[in-house]
């Protein structure tokens, strides 16, 4: 089903969405990945405040190649998500709603999701310069020196998504490996 939702989310927009949905995010979320959720996580265990307020919001693990003339960002595809695990139940239990990324989840993960009314949804890998289409702008609010893992704040409109853990445990990378099995 396609679902269309405006970011930063609220727990209950996220209890809504489920596995396999089709949704389209517009709004704001933030790009961050691994050096960034190491920085983050120090942060955090120094009682330091983060650079961005992660309650209701979306961070997509991400980093962009430099962007063409006239363009708010190059190629923007994900990358994967399971080198984020390590950090990922805190900063959903410290308010994250939602992740993006490619590739599976530790089961870690999924609990936090669970507890938390989070979502995890998967951009297509490989697609980079179309997802790049629905980022209007782009813009490093933190850890610039990382260069493309800085943290960004992105304005995105209708950006593709698909629901991969919801809210409820379900598992789409689990559901349709089984319906696969069966056909």
């Amino acid at each position: 089903m396609d679902k269309y939702i405006n970011a930063p989310i609220s727990s209950e927009e996220a209890r809504e969405l489920r596995a396999g949905d089709y949704v389209y995010i517009t709004g704001t979320i933030y790009t961050a990945r691994d050096a960034a959720h190491k920085r983050m996580y120090e942060a955090l265990e120094e009682g330091k405040e983060l650079p961005i307020n992660l309650t209701n919001n979306i961070i997509y693990y991400m980093g962009p190649s430099p962007a063409r003339e006239g363009r708010p960002i190059g190629s923007a595809g994900p990358t994967t998500a399971s080198r984020m695990d390590k950090y990922t139940p805190d900063f959903l239990d410290r308010g994250l709603k939602g992740m993006i990324g490619k590739g599976k989840r530790t089961e870690a993960v999924r609990e936090a999701i669970l507890r938390n009314g989070a979502v995890y949804f998967a951009a297509v890998g490989g697609a980079g310069a179309l997802l790049s289409r629905s980022i209007k702008s782009s813009n490093v609010i933190a850890y610039e020196d990382l260069g493309t893992e800085a943290i960004r704040e992105l304005q995105v409109e209708n950006f593709p998504v698909i629901v991969v853990i919801d809210s409820q445990g379900s598992n789409l990378y689990e559901t349709a490996l089984e319906k696969y099995r069966q056909i």
